[in-house]
């Protein structure tokens, strides 16, 4: 359903039970799927492939290309997947060559004036808080929340199942089932609350608490606790998951409250 003061371009590929309001914009080569209502006045540019059942709403402008020098026209992407909200002013800009599109999941709360730059890849169920600021290739596992006002680090990996304190500047990466906060950003501990939410019982929970311990409580350096926790600790998919996080981190992931020289 088009209002007349929207202006679609002619070779977009819009569903026909899409809700477009007035003043809305569509560019050629976007595609949107069913179901989705896009609010007065947001901005749907060349690139964007979004998702059926989505809710953008006024003000958003959805794959704007990258606020990056090296990007010379290339075609690109922005996706956005099923049944993810964008609130007011949110922006989502395309990729670059470097990867080539930038990618939003399934399932996502995206909260007002939150930026997402070029190449990042924020997976489903994430929540991202009102003004938080992801820069470029930033990826972001299942189920994060950031809370409001993050700043992230272009490259930074956020892992699956955190929860990260408002206001907080990410410069390394946050490794997956935790909780982050203070300043400058560290552990705070194994995100139970969450965990639990979302099916994980108590015997995972415990066992990824004493994972953490190796590697925060003790003393050692990452790749020293990583070879105790697979030599003492029993395989599980948790334990996999933090190894080859941790192992594979370019950055180096943030220290510890308990032990701030981890490296």
């Amino acid at each position: 359903m088009k209002q007349p003061l929207a202006y679609v371009h002619p070779d977009a590929k819009v569903a026909e039970n899409v809700v477009i309001e007035p003043f809305v914009t569509i560019d050629k080569n976007v595609v949107i799927g069913e179901g989705t209502r896009l609010g007065t006045g947001c901005t749907i540019l060349e690139g964007a492939r979004i998702g059926k059942n989505c809710t953008i709403f006024p003000g958003a402008v959805i794959s704007a290309i990258p606020q990056d020098l090296k990007f010379k026209g290339e075609v690109t992407t922005a996706e956005i997947g099923d049944n993810t909200v964008i609130r007011e002013c949110v922006t989502v800009n395309r990729g670059t060559v470097a990867k080539g599109k930038t990618v939003v999941g399934s399932n996502c709360l995206l909260m007002a004036y939150v930026h997402i730059a070029h190449d990042c890849f924020v997976g489903n169920n994430v929540i991202i808080g009102n003004a938080s600021q992801i820069a470029g290739e930033v990826e972001i596992d299942d189920f994060a929340i950031l809370s409001g006002g993050c700043l992230v680090h272009q490259f930074v990996h956020i892992g699956a199942h955190v929860m990260i304190q408002g206001g907080s500047r990410i410069g390394k990466d946050v490794p997956p089932y935790i909780k982050a906060g203070r300043d400058p950003l560290q552990y705070a501990g194994v995100n139970s609350i969450g965990l639990r939410r979302r099916g994980f019982n108590d015997t995972q929970i415990r066992d990824v608490q004493e994972i953490y311990r190796y590697l925060y409580m003790k003393g050692l350096n990452n790749s020293d606790a990583c070879d105790l926790i697979e030599a003492e600790l029993n395989a599980s998919n948790e334990r996999d998951e933090i190894l080859l996080f941790t192992r594979s981190s370019k950055r180096g992931i943030i220290k510890g409250y308990f032990n701030n020289g981890s490296k």
